[in-house]
């Protein structure tokens, strides 16, 4: 048994799939755009470029939250209309957090957008981890939900 106050590491993962009535290029573009995402992700005030690289492995992001919460992100694989990968280096309660958006067709108008994520936590209690693993979860469903609606318009 884990005693509730013990402070150490956890790893997890959080992945959360939508299907969204678009084509495949459309929602490509929506999510491609990496400073974009006040459109869509819950709570985002702005996302600005701190590299000269805009699109593609390189290319790294700013995102200031409406609580003030800033999180520096880095593009670390991209394969046009199919997915990228980004690490956070700054700005969570976590060692390591990577992350993969994917999309693929489901039919010529429909298209299936997967956001996976592995998290390896700062010191905290397994309970505080689990919480934010949901609370991750909670966020990702809420954003994929906005970018559906803003898609299927």
């Amino acid at each position: 048994m884990v005693k509730s106050g013990k402070k150490s590491f956890h790893t997890g993962t959080v992945k959360k799939t939508i299907k969204i009535n678009a084509p495949k290029d459309r929602v490509w573009r929506k999510i491609s755009n990496i400073v974009g995402l006040s459109s869509w992700l819950v709570d985002v005030e702005k996302t600005e470029y701190l590299s000269k690289i805009k699109k593609g492995v390189g290319a790294i992001r700013l995102i200031t939250f409406g609580d003030g919460t800033k999180i520096e992100e880095h593009i670390v694989a991209w394969n046009k209309g199919e997915y990228f990968t980004y690490v956070a280096t700054e700005g969570l309660p976590l060692r390591a957090y990577v992350a993969t958006i994917s999309i693929k067709n489901k039919t010529k108008n429909s298209t299936e957008l997967t956001w996976q994520s592995y998290l390896n936590s700062q010191k905290m209690s397994e309970k505080q981890f689990l919480e934010f693993l949901v609370f991750m979860g909670s966020f990702y469903e809420a954003s994929l939900e906005n970018l559906k609606i803003l898609l299927e318009k």
